[in-house]
Parts: C-alpha cells; structure tokens; sequence
C-alpha cells in the first residue's frame, strides 16, 4: 500500500489568511488527509508558515518588532486558527527554521556544482539614506500606467501590471521614505533554468496528463513561454544567508536567498523538523519520504494551492529539483484551485470586505465553514462567497438534511423505546433497497474522494445523509408505532446505523460533528472511536448492522443552529454584502 505524502501551499507569515486561502489549499488538503487515514493508509501531511522575503521585513517594521520576534508571534497566530479549524497537520513548520536553511545551502551547492548558479551584474536600486540595496518591494512610488502613489516596485497593487522599481515615479524607500535613491551594479546569484527546460518539459508529459486541467495548464504554459534565468537572491537581512564557503563575497555583503528559492524546499525542511520532534522512544524517518535511492518509491505525493502558485511548483521547484542531480521525490498530482471571490469581487483587509479565519470562527464553528468551502470549492473555476449563499447551505444540508434527521431519530426512539437501541423486526424489503442505495451513494463519494472532485463528493455525502431522510418519510415510524411497534424499532434501529456510518464517512468534511454522532453510542473502540472504526465496507452499509440492539445512546446537542434573517443581515452589515 502507498505511502501518501501530502503539503498545501505555504501561508505567507504577513497577516491572517482569508476563506479564499483556506479553501484554496490548506482545508482540501486535510480533508483528503482524513479521508485516506480513515481508508487505513500511511499518511503524512505537512504545511509551515512561508516567513522570508521582504513582507516579512515591512510587516516587521510596521509592529515595531524584530522581524525573528514578529514571525514566531505571526506564526503561533496562524497555528492557533488552523487549530480551530481542526487542521490536522502531522506537522507546522516554519520556513526560517535550521533545518530549512540547511537543506536550502545544500541545494544551492549541489546546483552550483552542476553548472546551475551563476553570478551576474544587475543595476538596482540604492538608497544612501539607508546605506542598502532595496530589493524591488522595499521601493515604492507611482505607478506609470495608473497613477497610484502607492506602488511597489515589483507590482501595482490597484492595475496589477508587473513593474521593475526603475518604472516608477516618484520613487522612495519603503524603509526611510527618502526620495534620494541612486542606480547601481551588484552581483547576484541566477537559476539558470534556461539549461533545464527539456528535462522539465520531459517530465511534464510523463506526470501532467494525470492533474487537473487547470494545473497541466498553467505548467504547459509557462514552458512554452520558455524558462528564463532567475534571481535567488536578495539584499534582506532576514532570509536564508548565502554560504559564505561557497560564495565568500555575497555573503560578506549579507546576500540571502529569495523567498521563493527556499519556500518550497521548506516542504522537505518541515519534514526534517517533523523527523526531529519526534517524542522520546519515537524513530521518525524523514528522509525515506522525499528520498528516491533507487528511483522508486512508494510514497505518492499529493499538493494542493491555488492557480497562482502552480508555476513555482509545477516548473521552478522541479527544475531546482533535476539541476541538484539527486534523487528528491517530485510531486505526483498537482491539485490546483481558482479563486473564491466575495461577491464577485476580492476579499481585502482594508477595504473591510470579506470574511477572514479569526473572524469565521468568532461567530460560527469550524465544521460549518469547513462544509460550505469544500462542497463550493472553486474547482472548474472561481466561485464566490455569499452570505446568502452561505446561509441556504447551512441551513438545508447541515441543519435540515443531518442536524434534525440525527436529532429527530435519536429523540422519538429515546421518547417510545428508552436509552438502548430497539430490537424491532427482521429487516424487510424497506431496508434491503436503503442498504443497496447506501451502498452505492458511498461508492460514488469513494469514487470522487479519490479522484480529488471535492464538490461531487461534497454532493455524494449531501446524497448519503438526504437517503437517511428518504427512508424516514417512507418508513413514518411516528406512525408506524400506533399499528406496528416492532416495525417502528427496526426503522429507528436502522435509522441509528444510518447515524452511525455518516459518523464515519462525513469525519473528513466535518470532524467535530462526525465525533459527536460517534459519541451518541455507547460502543467499543473497535467498533467506533478514533483507533478502532477507520472505514464503512460496502457489506457494511448494506447490511446497516454495526449498532446493534440493546446499544446505550444518548441524544447529543444540537449538531446545527440555524442561521437565522436577523443573523444573515448583521453578518452582511459587518462583512459587507453585495456591491450597490
């Protein structure tokens, strides 16, 4: 059986993340996680706080705090919200750890060895004031196309065009505001992905048939544009530093790494990190998940971000990847996303636009967001958030479709029939036809897990828990309990199996919940709990039998409130709804 190594992009460290981010990478990522764990597999899932590059370094300056000082606080700050959201990492890293710097100084020796660094002249900007080269975002002014007077001098923020800091206008430093800024030579080390270009292409038609569209895309894109040498350092006094016993005189002038550069090598470097905290008497071996001694393997490797960072993951890193001439696992199936937008439009801090992960989970628990943002997932293309949208989703699937059948059953059974599981009668032609369905609705939601099709499987387990209600109308024990009161128990007995698979199979989607409908009986843990129910067999969910007669149950809180007009109204008030 595969190993299954999974990462999400790496969120940056300047801020908390938006919805668009979470569902973009990080939520599916764990969703898929849990979902090949409870399937019994060998799995690990990494993610870490991406902390270098000049961001850091502003956001830094703008708290008043060293920049080490800000990213652990920024850092413990994500960690905190990915808790909340019940992210499931196997570990958290940080990209400005040793372990990363490590592997980062190694890689740019192996590339130098092999004729893939080289130092090259480029003018650029200096500021006396601040006795430093500024890197292209330390400079800012207006932009040239649109006039903004906020424009960083890699990218205008209000046109998007992409700037050298040369093209602007008014130029200053994003450090002192001085004005007084000169041109001039410096020496930097390039990627010369140029020489890389077939081996990478070469390997793009072995592996990219296989993604999804919107990842093969994007990869074949930019090489068919071609590979283009590439900057991989910086002048930041906060990045991976240039080794001083291969490049003495980068490092003296205190060039470090760009961000871009050691960020994805971080995905090794977290599992390092992994591998050394590991608890006493414990033997992690992190090596054997990214190295391929022998050219094979048998971990597949699983990413997931969204479309914007396909071509550093699907191009560069695999280039950086060929040129070390070592054996390093490359990623298997890219699973990319589109954007999720708010209300068709972007999502922004100071605008005060969109909800945001601190914010999401101040007024509603995670499994509700958890649920909506993986059965909207912008898969196929952009999708947007709307509160209304929200609510509707909510309420019918979470509160109407789960929520009440799981409160409705367990209450009337508890009502006419006390605290254990009913007997009733031997299963009947109701029953045989609702395992049949059962069975094959989780085939269809196997079916698209695996196939990492987040919204039809989102659809396939909305289809599981709307049988449960079927059956239920059909069967109207309420009714059935007048005139034929074994028959009452065996719907109610059935129902609570019912309960208890959709405790197993929706534990992906929404944990929290999914352990408190595990918890409503009174079962061993080797039949339900953490280590002992893993997975539902298709025999299973036909014969709907592992909650046996005589079974304690008891009747857990609500699992879903509904969201109320009066709520739906103060949430737009608050977030901000449709443009006018």
């Amino acid at each position: 059986m595969a190993r299954h190594l999974i990462t999400s992009a790496l969120p940056y460290i300047n801020g908390i993340k938006h919805l668009g981010n979470m569902v973009g990478s990080m939520l599916p990522a764990d969703v898929y996680a849990r979902y090949l764990r409870r399937r019994g597999h060998d799995v690990l899932y990494i993610c870490a706080t991406d902390e270098h590059g000049t961001p850091a370094e502003l956001a830094a300056k703008e708290r008043g705090l060293p920049v080490a000082e800000f990213c652990a606080q920024a850092h413990d700050a994500q960690k905190a919200i990915y808790d909340g959201f019940a992210l499931a990492f196997d570990h958290f890293g940080r990209s400005s750890s040793p372990q990363n710097a490590e592997l980062t100084q190694h890689f740019a020796r192996r590339l130098n060895e092999n004729g893939f660094i080289e130092e090259r002249a480029i003018r650029q900007v200096y500021s006396p004031a601040d006795g430093r080269f500024l890197p292209d975002r330390y400079v800012e002014g207006t932009c040239p196309h649109c006039g903004y007077d906020k424009a960083r001098g890699d990218q205008c923020e209000n046109c998007t065009r992409v700037l050298d800091p040369t093209d602007l206008i008014n130029p200053r430093s994003a450090i002192s505001g001085s004005t007084d800024l000169e041109v001039r030579e410096t020496k930097h080390l390039f990627l010369l992905q140029s020489k890389l270009q077939g081996e990478v292409e070469a390997w793009i038609d072995e592996v990219a048939d296989e993604w999804p569209q919107l990842s093969s895309s994007i990869a074949r894109k930019w090489l068919t544009e071609g590979l283009n040498d590439r900057a991989i350092t910086r002048d930041l006094e906060w990045g991976v530093p240039v080794p001083a016993d291969t490049w003495p005189e980068l490092a003296a002038e205190g060039k470090v790494f760009y961000v871009w550069f050691d960020a994805p090598i971080e995905y090794i470097g977290a599992t390092k990190e992994w591998a050394d905290q590991a608890p006493d008497g414990e033997t992690r071996d992190w090596k054997s998940w990214w190295f391929e001694p022998d050219g094979a393997s048998d971990v597949r490797y699983t990413e997931f971000m969204a479309k914007d960072n396909v071509p550093f993951h699907s191009v560069m890193f695999p280039a950086t990847e060929m040129g070390i001439r070592e054996p390093w696992k490359k990623v298997d199936y890219l699973k990319a996303f589109n954007w999720l937008t708010y209300y068709g439009g972007k999502f922004s801090t100071s605008q005060k636009r969109g909800v945001f992960t601190d914010q999401a989970l101040e007024i509603l628990p995670a499994d509700y967001w958890r649920y909506f943002l993986i059965a909207n997932a912008p898969e196929s293309d952009d999708s947007s958030f709307t509160w209304e949208h929200f609510t509707a989703t909510v309420n019918k699937d979470l509160a109407d479709t789960l929520g009440n059948f799981v409160n409705r059953v367990l209450s009337f059974s508890r009502k006419r029939f006390g605290d254990d599981v009913p007997a009733g009668g031997e299963p009947g032609e109701a029953e045989s036809k609702l395992g049949e369905q059962i069975a094959e609705l989780l085939a269809e939601y196997e079916t698209q897990m695996e196939a990492l099709q987040f919204r039809k499987a989102a659809a396939a387990l909305r289809a599981l828990w709307s049988a449960g209600n079927s059956y239920l109308e059909e069967k109207a024990p309420w009714l059935e309990i007048k005139t034929n009161p074994e028959g009452a128990a065996l719907t109610l007995r059935t129902a609570m199996n019912l309960i208890h698979l959709y405790s197993v199979v929706s534990e992906p989607f929404i944990p929290a919940s999914a352990a408190a409908m595990r918890a409503a009986f009174a079962l061993s843990d080797t039949v339900s709990g953490e280590a002992g129910r893993t997975w539902v067999t298709a025999d299973e969910a036909k014969s709907l039998t592992m909650v046996p007669a005589g079974t304690a149950f008891t009747v857990p809180p609500v699992l879903f409130a509904k969201i109320t007009d009066e709520d739906l109204e103060s949430y737009k008030e608050r977030f901000g709804g449709a443009p006018e």
